[in-house]
């Protein structure tokens, strides 16, 4: 789990343009980091395309911090907790 926390911390440090250590697990990616709904898309498909998944566009708005696209994410690749 920590692996993969990282790996997609990474992702969305890169679609912010921010830090890896600048996105906390909880922080909210509008509130916080000023994302819009554009960067929300481009981090979905920065996600589908790493780990070969499909994540529905309805999912968006489950996905508003890094410890919640963690949880779409395993749920849609089936990780186990």
């Amino acid at each position: 789990m920590k692996q993969k926390l990282e790996e997609i911390r990474e992702i969305v440090a890169d679609v912010l343009e921010l830090e890896p250590a600048e996105i906390t697990d909880l922080g909210d990616f509008r509130e916080t980091y000023e994302a819009d709904s554009i960067r929300g898309i481009e981090i979905l498909s920065r996600l589908e395309k790493k780990y070969m998944i499909e994540i529905p566009q309805s999912a968006l708005p489950e996905m508003q911090n890094l410890q919640s696209v963690y949880k779409v994410t395993a749920r849609c690749a089936g990780w186990q907790e």
